[in-house]
């Protein structure tokens, strides 16, 4: 597994998105690092982690608008791509990693998959238990339409992944 987070990390950083490898225990620190300014956050399934007082759960449309952070879970992920499937449902994750400016991803270790034929056989099982629709996410949305990139225009300007790995 150790070698599909160095694979997941590599291929994540090669463009505008940052990685940090914890453990659960470090997981408040990890965020303390990267939390300024409003947050918003869904509910995160992993043993060991919560999301700290100062960010909003269940937010308002307005919260939403005016949050710089949004923390979600995320899961499965792409080790070849560095991408990460955000689950839509009633939490809210999915508008929540993509109003704010920075989407602060959460992502247990044990849900990288090498590629993105295994992630998608992995969508399916989930399919079966009840999801019902899901964002692939590769770093923040980019164009270059007008000349240079510009990062953010349909969704956050910036991503940073946590992944929590098993001691």
């Amino acid at each position: 597994m150790s070698g599909r987070v160095t694979r997941f990390e590599q291929s994540a950083t090669q463009g505008p998105t940052t990685v940090d490898r914890i453990h659960a225990d470090e997981f408040d620190d990890a965020l303390a690092d990267v939390l300024e300014g409003p947050a918003v956050g869904a509910p995160l399934p992993f043993e060991g982690v919560s999301l700290p007082q100062d960010v909003t759960r269940n937010p308002t449309p307005r919260e939403l608008r005016n949050a710089r952070i949004g923390v979600t879970p995320v899961g499965p992920a792409v080790a070849d791509l560095g991408s990460v499937v955000v689950r839509s449902g009633a939490e809210g994750a999915e508008q929540i990693s993509l109003y704010p400016d920075t989407h602060v991803a959460v992502l247990a270790a044990s849900d990288i998959q090498p590629t993105i034929a295994d992630a998608i056989t992995e969508i399916g099982a989930r399919v079966a238990s009840g999801l019902t629709s899901a964002v692939l996410a590769t770093g923040p949305s980019g164009t270059g339409d007008m000349g240079s990139v510009v990062y953010g225009a349909h969704g956050p300007s910036s991503v940073h992944v946590i992944v929590l790995e098993d001691r």
